[in-house]
């Protein structure tokens, strides 16, 4: 009986030298207090990055514009000049 409790507090001493080892290695705590200061990062430069997207969207519509103005005045034929180009895409 006195056999078992020691190996049994011998295992839980084990347990706790296991469990206290990982908890320096992979600190949870830091963990999630990096995590939750990334997000905040995020959260508070998100109208900055959705102005980059806009500006970055408008710029490659403009210069599809441009493009399709070019095809259409270089073109021969008369059904690609104007809004059928559109249609035709």
């Amino acid at each position: 009986m006195q056999q078992s409790i020691q190996i049994n507090l011998k295992r839980m001493k084990n347990f706790l030298g296991f469990s206290k080892s990982f908890l320096i290695r992979k600190n949870p705590i830091k963990v999630f207090s990096k995590e939750f200061v990334t997000m905040l990062k995020n959260f508070f430069s998100m109208n900055k990055k959705r102005k980059m997207v806009k500006y970055r969207l408008n710029y490659q519509l403009y210069k599809l514009n441009q493009m399709e103005k070019l095809i259409a005045q270089n073109n021969d034929h008369a059904f690609l000049r104007g809004n059928k180009f559109n249609e035709m895409r």
